[in-house]
């Protein structure tokens, strides 16, 4: 059924169009070095596609979220309960000339046990602040009014505030065939601040909050992993790690104890570069 048949299936006039999204889905996710992460992405390029939104070099994904001043939703996480919720605005692409025009995704992330499931409206950024900043009801279809009202109910009644900025650079490949289901990406730069949380901010103080050389590749699937996707990780060695970039955030910026589940530098090096000089090299040999 078309966006205009279900407008006018819903009573909406038809020329106003739902501008909600929601799906679930299963996510793995892995830590690895960026040299690596190229290699298992050239690897993955011979069984799947590029994403058609995702440019050679990847796209940038810039996160706000939102939390309590006790911070309910990285505990919920931390403790690992069975349902949890995170609010956030996401904007995608280079944050240089972002206006209150620019298009930005109000979205609720939410686990059910280890299920993945995101609803988010596109709304321009002016008006996505209104709603979350500024806690205002803001012009929606009648469509999208359950999911306003649950933003908003979320925001009156645990006190959300503007909490972490996180940003990357992803690439995102998609399955073909048999595996349409399936989505693998790379994001890479992992960084974000606790302060100056407006997107077009001019000068903003980010830093990384994941080792630059490391890579987070999450493999996302509707249903089951396709079983070459498991003997690739197997073959390469690759280890489920229960991370979250916001959860990163919230712990490098000391607005929380580091927890079991942080990532810590000193855990992951860089490389140490090899010395090319004739005589440290004869060193080594007559050692």
């Amino acid at each position: 059924m078309s966006q205009a048949a279900e407008a006018e299936e819903d009573g909406q006039p038809l020329h106003v169009a739902s501008r909600l999204h929601a799906f679930n889905r299963f996510e793995l996710k892995y830590l690895v070095p960026v040299e690596e992460a190229a290699e298992i992405r050239d690897e993955l390029g011979e069984r799947m596609d590029r994403d058609l939104n995702s440019p050679v070099g990847g796209y940038g994904v810039w996160s706000l979220y939102y939390d309590t001043p006790q911070l309910r939703f990285y505990w919920e996480k931390i403790e690992g309960l069975k349902f949890r919720r995170k609010l956030r605005i996401r904007h995608y692409g280079d944050l240089d000339g972002v206006t209150d025009e620019s298009p930005v995704c109000v979205e609720i992330k939410q686990r059910v046990n280890r299920v993945t499931q995101k609803r988010r409206i596109t709304l321009p950024y002016g008006v996505a602040r209104r709603l979350c900043d500024g806690r205002e009801m803001v012009d929606h279809s009648v469509r999208e009014s359950a999911f306003i009202q649950e933003v908003l109910d979320l925001i009156l009644r645990l006190n959300l505030q503007p909490t972490a900025i996180t940003g990357y650079q992803r690439e995102a490949l998609v399955g073909r065939d048999a595996d349409t289901g399936l989505r693998v990406t790379f994001d890479r730069r992992v960084r974000g601040r606790d302060r100056d949380f407006h997107f077009g901010t001019p000068t903003p103080e980010n830093r990384f909050t994941i080792p630059p050389h490391m890579s987070v590749m999450e493999i996302k699937v509707n249903e089951r992993t396709p079983h070459w996707i498991t003997d690739l990780a197997a073959r390469r060695n690759l280890n489920l790690v229960r991370i979250s970039k916001y959860v990163q955030s919230v712990e490098a910026f000391g607005l929380a104890p580091r927890s079991v589940f942080h990532i810590h530098e000193a855990d992951h090096m860089p490389p140490t570069p090899v010395e090319q000089q004739p005589h440290t090299l004869l060193k080594a040999g007559a050692q």
